[in-house]
């Protein structure tokens, strides 16, 4: 099986936020967007957090009963995000999903800036076009 890349297969308009947006107006983006997460960039677009819908859905229920829509996605995001390079191996990332839980990996250039995301889904799309490719060949 050929090299596969993820810069090939990546979501080249993703979903993003910043660390000001208010809480609320992240969970309008996840929705409209039918995303369930996104990369959370500086003022530079680099990459510093990741905010996902479980991470909006304890926030949304505590501001239902208490009224209160003032947190930030700086207050609920998680710092510790995953990434990989537009030239890392789809297969490699297939086997990383595997053991460890982010369904979106934000694809990061060298220097940290985001090029896009890569989703669970996204991922098997890759790997079934190559595997129908290999049944094509004499």
């Amino acid at each position: 099986m050929e090299s596969l890349q993820a810069v090939d297969y990546m979501n080249r308009h993703p979903v993003t936020f910043t660390t000001e947006m208010p809480v609320a107006e992240a969970v309008e983006r996840l929705i409209n967007y039918h995303q369930t997460g996104g990369p959370v960039m500086d003022e530079q677009r680099k990459v510093v957090g990741f905010l996902s819908e479980q991470d909006c859905l304890a926030r949304m229920i505590e501001s239902s009963y208490y009224r209160e829509q003032v947190a930030r996605v700086k207050d609920i995001m998680r710092p510790d995000v995953l990434t990989i390079k537009p030239y890392e191996s789809v297969l490699e990332l297939a086997q990383q999903m595997l053991n460890t839980k982010p369904r979106i990996y934000p694809v990061v250039d060298d220097d940290g800036y985001l090029l896009g995301t890569i989703s669970r889904s996204e991922v098997l799309t890759a790997i079934d076009v190559q595997l129908k490719s290999g049944y094509r060949r004499p």
